[in-house]
């Protein structure tokens, strides 16, 4: 079984799809993702994720569609027909959206849309108050819980045993800083603001009044949720995870033991790649790994399919549902 994961903001890097745009409909792909996101930050996707600079990407409002985009390519490269076989999926934080195009809960459409106005929104929400956030590597768990607790910090990202992101206002986070949880380091990330804790609130509720026109189908692969490593099978459910989730904390950490849980052999990681496949190396002990980089990846990505994947007759997508409300 073959784990194909999305990595999130944070994995994106000056020039990051230029060597894609040698694949044969790669530049098609990028223009017409271009397209629907429209103009972000002064540029289109495709000009940002060639020509752009580390400081224009590292922006939330374009990192996040570049990230999007970049990975919904990378994935059409290796599955021209879409995604099949014995494949379970599942994506960091922002590539959540992406593995939910690849499952077909969302359109790729739909999931551009989706991840332009996350983008905007969680940007504009980090203005309002000066925050960030901050990895901890190391430390008991305990002691480290206690550490943020004690700075009235959120643990925003639980990505592995031994790693946390700490998130929250810049004077919480000196704090931590001046008092570090015992055998731990704390490393200050370069991110925008305090993403998914309740700083995040004003873009929760802006995804959230665009959720109930956005048409969705039930997945026709297995997709982990990063809110707890479960299963979502209901394309609804889905869509209402990926809003909550702006403000909630990421259990990457659950998604992995879900991956254990099931006998993955394999874990592909789709571009920009490499962090998730990090994190896998102690998480996933015996794993076969596979960052996708670049198209130079791809001989070696279709090898491990061929091992890991067995081809299936692909599932007959749903049309998708009308959108519904919730009954009174």
């Amino acid at each position: 079984m073959l784990a194909l994961v999305c990595p999130g903001q944070g994995s994106q890097a000056p020039g990051m799809l230029a060597p894609w745009l040698e694949v044969p409909g790669v530049a098609d792909h990028l223009r017409w993702a271009s397209a629907v996101v429209g103009p972000v930050a002064g540029g289109d996707l495709l000009a940002h994720g060639t020509t752009s600079d580390a400081g224009t990407i590292r922006d939330t409002a374009v990192a996040q569609p570049l990230i999007v985009a970049a990975g919904l390519a990378a994935a059409a490269a290796l599955w021209p027909g879409g995604v099949t076989g014995d494949v379970v999926l599942a994506g960091h934080s922002v590539g959540e959206l992406t593995a939910a195009a690849l499952a077909g809960a969302l359109t790729p459409e739909a999931a551009l849309v989706l991840v332009r106005e996350r983008g905007r929104a969680m940007a504009a929400a980090a203005t309002t108050t000066s925050t960030g956030m901050s990895a901890v590597v190391g430390g008991r768990p305990e002691e480290v819980a206690a550490a943020l607790g004690a700075a009235g910090l959120t643990a925003a990202n639980h990505n592995a045993a031994g790693q946390v992101v700490a998130a929250g206002t810049a004077e919480q986070l000196a704090a931590l800083a001046a008092a570090p949880p015992p055998r731990a380091r704390v490393i200050p990330l370069q991110v925008a603001g305090a993403f998914h804790t309740e700083h995040m609130a004003p873009a929760r509720e802006q995804l959230a009044a665009l959720a109930p026109g956005v048409p969705t189908t039930d997945p026709v692969l297995p997709l982990l949720s990063n809110a707890d490593g479960a299963a979502v099978a209901d394309g609804r459910e889905v869509l209402a995870r990926i809003v909550t989730q702006v403000a909630n904390p990421v259990r990457w950490d659950l998604c992995s033991d879900a991956l254990a849980a099931r006998g993955v052999t394999a874990l592909l990681e789709l571009s920009p790649a490499g962090t998730l496949t990090g994190l896998a190396k102690r998480a996933l002990p015996g794993v076969e790994l596979l960052a996708l980089k670049g198209p130079d990846d791809l001989e070696a990505a279709r090898e491990l399919l061929a091992r890991h994947a067995t081809p299936q007759q692909a599932p007959q997508t749903p049309q998708p549902t009308q959108p519904r409300s919730d009954p009174a």
